[in-house]
């Protein structure tokens, strides 16, 4: 017999090894490599010396303090709107018919790619859109689009709201996962045996503790919708646009001095989403504050009804707006002709859908290959972590959920710039190989959430019974271990293929315009204006994750067909 080692110090393992070069080593890589040219240094181009020439290029640029503004502003308000609504819905309604039905609803949209549901929601309220073909012209009198600034209006209110309907599910799946802690729903109980609302038992008692568990994934959120590019460049402001955007801009100007002013750019992006970031953190202040006197107040506010309605409509929005948002995309993916007013279109064929699909064959294979690659390295990746920490009994720790988020945390834009220059030095440039490593580095983030979970709740009985009966480690982790996790694995490798298929910025710089995706495509259709063709490539990017997901729920169902004792095991997971 073979027992768990019970140290908890010493040299790390090979798989946290592994996974902090994967996510340290690029991150402080590129920003290297992103600040070198940013103050002038950079050999291949001739520039040899340090200088501030990019920043004093950079701020004479016109339009700059508006982009950034527009880069905090966007992205901070629909970060914390998002919040706000996934709160004031767990508030009002966690524990009900109501809650349950919605997470079955809110949990898919998950995978959505940001660029598909930017897609399908400029078809939904563009001018030319479907809600106004909705009240047209029976009740408007328009028989042509209005000229109304919807899309890509100057202040970004359509790019806020395509934020908020991507951002709302990640970080209602995050406090899903924080509410699974014991004696939660004890906590509803016990504030209603005191006279407390149930919004007012949720705020005064139960947020402070989970609110911890989800803050490094609002951060995340913060980070990433400041620096957002594919949204920005279908939803947002256009003169001028948000910073990220105008950043890729000049990095494929063909003036390769542009370079050095995107780098000067890049970090002025990591400023930018800093300052959102203390922007975010001062009001967190306020806020804990104003919830301390709220307490001491002992203010119980029993009568919540018209609080908790309010609550539940932007939730039932967002799911309906997602959801009208992705029949719309089968429409014009199937659409001969629809003209405007028309509700629906007056003819549907597939020839047109299958001839693109077939000239972008390439492009739908290097996506499959990539995406399943990098969501099969990162499964395994994760696995491999887990068992050995739990092998050594090192539990989960702040630094490794910093190390975990950090990919997350420091916009892509940052320092993809330099990560790009690194991966020309190795050839690995417009490669599939290439790009499929940087997916990496942002697609493990999101599989060690997915898996973490699960894996703490395995009940540890079942290996200490195996290796009382003196089974190897091997032999537990394949025989036991991997049986009882066949669901969360599958799941967490459906989740990997999603993300993956969703990356658009690392895919357009390391790929180097030679590596082309179904995402890249689309977002290079909507801006072109070509509606049948993006809808078609925005609905390969949910057929793939889609495939994923539903092979995640029949092979379980498959394999223990016969085994109604591991049905039961594997349901305990989801």
């Amino acid at each position: 017999m073979r027992p768990p080692l019970k140290t908890t110090g010493g040299i790390p393992d090979i798989p946290t090894v592994l996974v902090t070069v994967l996510l340290a080593g690029p991150v402080l890589a590129g920003l290297a490599g992103t600040a070198a040219p940013a103050f002038g240094y950079f050999p291949a181009l001739g520039y040899d010396t340090l200088s501030l020439a990019p920043f004093r290029q950079l701020v004479a640029m016109p339009g700059l303090a508006d982009s950034v503004l527009l880069s905090i502003g966007t992205g901070l308000s629909a970060s914390i709107l998002s919040l706000a609504i996934v709160l004031a819905f767990v508030a009002g309604w966690s524990g009900t018919r109501t809650f349950r039905r919605l997470t079955r609803l809110l949990s898919p949209l998950l995978s959505v790619p940001h660029a598909a549901a930017a897609i399908g929601l400029a078809f939904l309220i563009a001018p030319s859109g479907f809600l106004v073909r909705l009240v047209s012209p029976w009740a408007t009198g328009w028989t042509r689009p209005p000229d109304v600034l919807i899309l890509n209006d100057p202040y970004g209110i359509a790019m806020t709201f395509g934020l908020v309907a991507k951002e709302v599910p990640f970080l209602f799946l995050m406090t899903l996962a924080a509410l699974s802690r014991p004696h939660i729903q004890d906590y509803f109980k016990a504030g209603a045996g005191l006279g407390y609302g149930r919004m007012a038992t949720f705020f005064k008692i139960i947020l402070p503790q989970i609110y911890p568990l989800i803050r490094l994934p609002v951060l995340a959120v913060i980070a990433f919708a400041t620096s957002v590019v594919d949204v920005a460049e279908i939803l947002g402001p256009t003169l001028p646009q948000p910073l990220a955007p105008r950043l890729v801009d000049w990095m494929n100007d063909p003036d390769l001095s542009m370079r050095l002013t995107a780098s000067a750019g890049a970090l002025l992006q990591l400023a930018v989403s800093a300052a959102a970031l203390l922007v975010y953190l001062a009001l967190e202040s306020l806020f804990t504050a104003a919830m301390r006197r709220q307490i001491a107040s002992g203010r119980r506010r029993p009568r919540e009804f018209w609080r908790r309605r309010f609550a539940l409509l932007p939730m039932l929005v967002i799911i309906s707006a997602m959801a009208l948002s992705l029949v719309l995309l089968a429409l014009w993916a199937s659409a001969k002709s629809w003209w405007f007013p028309a509700a629906l279109p007056q003819k549907f064929s597939l020839s047109r859908a299958l001839e693109t699909l077939h000239m972008g064959s390439s492009s739908l294979a290097a996506t499959l290959v990539i995406a399943a690659g990098s969501a099969l390295i990162v499964t395994a990746l994760t696995l491999w972590l887990l068992e050995a920490r739990d092998f050594r009994k090192r539990h989960e720790t702040g630094r490794l959920k910093v190390l975990v988020f950090l990919p997350l945390l420091i916009p892509q834009i940052g320092f993809l710039f330099g990560l790009q220059m690194l991966f020309l030095l190795a050839g690995l440039s417009g490669t599939l190989a290439g790009v499929l490593l940087a997916h990496l580095i942002f697609v493990f983030p999101y599989a060690f959430l997915a898996l973490s979970d699960p894996w703490k709740r395995l009940d540890p009985r079942y290996a200490k019974a195996a290796y009382s009966a003196g089974a190897s480690r091997a032999r537990v982790f394949w025989h036991i271990r991997l049986p009882l996790l066949l669901r969360p694995v599958l799941v967490t490798f459906a989740v990997s293929i999603a993300v993956s298929v969703g990356q658009y910025l690392p895919t357009l710089m390391i790929g180097a315009g030679r590596v082309v995706t179904v995402t890249t495509e689309s977002v290079a259709l909507a801006s072109g204006g070509s509606r049948p063709a993006a809808a078609l490539y925005a609905l390969l990017q949910l057929v793939i994750p889609f495939i994923g997901f539903t092979l995640a729920v029949l092979v379980p169902a498959l394999v223990f067909r016969n085994r109604a004792a591991m049905r039961l095991e594997q349901a305990a997971f989801r």
